[in-house]
């Protein structure tokens, strides 16, 4: 039977007859008596012992247990938590000529993130190429190509404002969550290692920080090949990894393969699923609630090359909170993906 964590009042019911049968004619019960005070007393230190045992029961098992004792026990096979990681990338400064750009030179954004020069620059050609790491490790720091950072400190003979490159700021992934530590041990339980089997594979690309899910593609390409695809949802709004993470992912797996694999480490290519639909009540709160629930289908059940069924889809919709009808056009059939493809949250158009 599971445990079950008594009531302040039954506790305090308990004790009153406890109180009640060892000094028969007593009244426990009278409110105020010193009896019902001393009754409350023991029952509230009792509840607060059971609230303890309550919180173990959840600890000693893995698929319960939280944060500290979760790394406990994922650290008994071998599993640490994903930290966070800084945004790297290079960001190109224009200015005159001999211009230095100096060693831990900091940077903005627009919304605050503020970056570091991992090295002195010297302007030539009118410009500089400059690798610059985010000051606070995590997914917000992360900046797409020809975004805007600005110098804090001026630099005499450098402009103020730097251009990210073509290749972005990638590398930037939140420390990882309870959730996702959880599902990795739970793997390692439930498959342990076999040295190159398909859900290895799998495992090895989602140790690789900010990696929450991957798909083994044994053969995919010929004999011997294998094709790993992977997403980063917490990193970047559609989840789809970048060239960088390729390459990180690609290099992690290769330190790990049997030598005779062939391994190929890709990003899934984003097929937007758009919406056409009318809901009632058709009110800002209803549509977000409709949005929140699709997208989450859509990650849910998204897979390279895989189907998204239209009845999941109207599932979905009905779940919404708030939502009492709907009309839904757009898509009318099961949305069926090539191979690599994967469905990405669209449009949704009211109507």
């Amino acid at each position: 039977m599971a445990f079950q964590r008594p009531s302040l009042q039954t506790l305090i019911a308990r004790v009153q007859s406890d109180i009640e049968a060892g000094l028969p004619g007593s009244d426990a019960r009278l409110r105020y008596s010193l009896l019902d005070i001393i009754a409350r007393a023991q029952a509230g230190v009792v509840h607060g012992l059971y609230g303890h045992l309550d919180f173990l029961s959840r600890q000693i098992i893995i698929d319960t247990a939280e944060s500290d004792y979760l790394e406990r026990w994922a650290g008994v096979w071998g599993i640490t938590r994903k930290v966070a990681t800084a945004a790297q990338g290079n960001v190109t400064f224009t200015g005159v000529d001999a211009s230095v750009i100096p060693l831990g030179a900091t940077l903005q954004r627009s919304d605050g993130a503020e970056y570091t020069t991992n090295a002195a620059g010297t302007i030539t050609g009118g410009v500089a190429l400059v690798a610059v790491t985010a000051i606070t490790a995590g997914g917000d720091a992360n900046a797409a190509a020809a975004s805007t950072l600005t110098l804090m400190t001026p630099v005499s003979g450098v402009d103020n404002a730097a251009i990210v490159d073509g290749n972005a700021l990638t590398g930037g992934v939140n420390i990882e969550s309870d959730d996702l530590l959880r599902a990795r041990a739970l793997a390692r339980i439930q498959a342990p290692p076999h040295g190159g089997a398909d859900f290895d594979y799998v495992q090895w690309a989602l140790e690789v920080a900010g990696v929450t899910r991957a798909w083994v593609y044994p053969g995919e390409g010929g004999l011997g090949m294998v094709v790993v695809r992977f997403m980063m949802d917490d990193t970047y709004a559609d989840g789809i990894p970048l060239a960088g993470d390729e390459s990180t992912v690609q290099s992690y797996i290769d330190g790990l393969r049997p030598v005779t694999a062939a391994v190929t480490v890709a990003a899934p290519v984003a097929v937007a699923l758009n919406f056409t639909l009318l809901v009632s009540p058709l009110t800002a709160a209803v549509k977000a609630a409709v949005q929140t629930e699709l997208a989450a289908l859509i990650q849910r059940d998204a897979i390279p090359g895989g189907t998204i069924l239209i009845s999941k889809i109207r599932e979905a919709i009905s779940l919404a909170d708030g939502e009492t009808d709907y009309i839904l056009t757009t898509p009318a059939a099961d949305i069926t993906h090539a191979t690599g493809q994967i469905a990405v949250m669209g449009t949704i158009t009211w109507a």
